[in-house]
């Protein structure tokens, strides 16, 4: 006996999204390619002069920025030497300015599109109802998942990597953009009107001083959540310590998948104490 379900035809979504990705591809190439083009020249540039500065003096350099983030205590910035040394000894500096531009690039991105929407969600009713769905979407949605157009409209390498990586970090910057503009206290915010301001000056010069603490919690989150797409991107040509793990795993190289996962562990306690050493007064 058949129930109900059986009777109601299958559902081509399949071939919707298959046709929709390839219309996508089709129709807007003209934008994809230079996109893809340009931003790998820059990207690799971005490496290149990164690989310019002489590891010693970039390790010096990263352990001074964290000596004073930490209000001149040498845990951190020891912990940087030592660290980053480690990399250089294990002969994996270059994949470590890789790993790096990804990050940034994919974290740069994230906050110049999240912090302006988050303002936007905290700003209108009917952006919040709008954009809160897309976001619970995009982070349950499995990151592997965003691989697939990534892939279909910019092919393989950095640029793919950026772009998934993109989309899986960006929620946190604008929901707690969100959350800290909509905590701001009210009174506050009248006593700016009161004396005149326009709705930029509350913006810039009360709302977002007073929401500074929320939002850099979000953006510490959106860093580290890009650091984390690594090595998903890396299986979509992506360079960088994610690709030494992904090709140890596949090898069954526990050696050499365990130093490449150290130097990401290193790289992410660096840079998630950092941007916490920034978000205090």
């Amino acid at each position: 006996m058949s129930s109900i379900l059986d009777i109601i035809p299958e559902l081509p979504v399949a071939d919707g999204v298959e046709n929709l990705t390839v219309w996508l591809t089709d129709t807007f190439a003209f934008l994809f390619d230079p996109i893809q083009k340009y931003s790998e020249i820059a990207m690799e540039f971005t490496t290149e002069t990164l690989l310019l500065v002489p590891p010693i003096l970039f390790i010096l350099i990263i352990a001074a920025i964290a000596f004073f983030a930490s209000k001149k205590t040498f845990g951190l910035a020891t912990f940087s030497i030592i660290g980053l040394w480690f990399i250089y000894n294990q002969d994996l500096w270059s994949d470590l300015m890789n790993t790096l531009t990804l990050v940034l690039v994919a974290s740069l991105l994230s906050i110049v599109i999240g912090v302006p929407f988050g303002i936007l969600m905290a700003k209108s009713k009917i952006a919040n109802a709008i954009i809160a769905p897309i976001l619970d979407f995009m982070q349950t949605m499995p990151a592997f998942v965003y691989l697939i157009p990534a892939v279909a409209f910019f092919g393989i390498g950095m640029v793919p990597g950026v772009f998934a990586s993109l989309i899986f970090a960006i929620p946190p910057t604008v929901r707690f953009t969100n959350l800290g503009i909509r905590q701001v206290s009210f009174e506050l915010v009248e006593a700016a009107e009161s004396f005149g301001s326009t709705g930029a000056q509350k913006l810039f010069k009360v709302e977002l001083p007073l929401a500074k603490s929320t939002i850099m919690a979000g953006i510490n989150q959106t860093v580290m959540l890009a650091l984390s797409m690594v090595v998903i991107a890396s299986m979509i040509g992506a360079p960088g310590l994610g690709r030494e793990v992904l090709s140890s795993l596949q090898r069954a190289q526990v050696g050499t998948g365990f130093v490449s996962g150290l130097g990401l562990v290193v790289l992410a306690i660096i840079i998630d104490r950092l941007t916490q050493k920034l978000n205090k007064k």
